[in-house]
């Protein structure tokens, strides 16, 4: 076995960096739900995957759970499911469209995310 490790080799347990956080606005550009929009409500960056809203609805049949005053509603109900990151993208700050994202370092050496389209900065 050679020295150099493969992405299947690396240490699961240790997130990757993601250019994409909770409550950024993306757009969906490959699978069932492409063209819609929404906001990312959960990062997942062990399994580079991220939670939309609106996004890759599923239904999940539920029992009726709780004891005392907390009773759960039973029945089907609608969920958002994981979309990976790759298959979203970012939307401009500027023009709103879907962009590219980039990193740059300001004035006190802190990374910035940057987007590719118009250099303008997020955050």
């Amino acid at each position: 076995m050679s020295a150099k490790h493969s992405a299947s080799m690396r240490n699961p347990s240790r997130p990757s960096s993601m250019k994409i956080r909770r409550d950024d606005t993306v757009k969906v550009i490959s699978g069932k739900d492409r063209g819609k929009t929404g906001k990312v409500l959960r990062v997942d960056p062990v399994k580079s995957r991220v939670v939309v809203e609106g996004v890759n609805i599923q239904k999940r049949h539920q029992r009726p759970t709780g004891i005392g005053g907390a009773q759960q509603q039973a029945g089907v109900i609608e969920v958002e499911g994981t979309v990976h990151v790759s298959n979203v993208q970012l939307l401009d700050p500027k023009s709103g469209n879907p962009t590219r994202v980039g990193l740059k370092r300001n004035d006190e050496g802190r990374r910035i995310r940057v987007s590719k389209k118009s250099g303008q900065e997020f955050d």
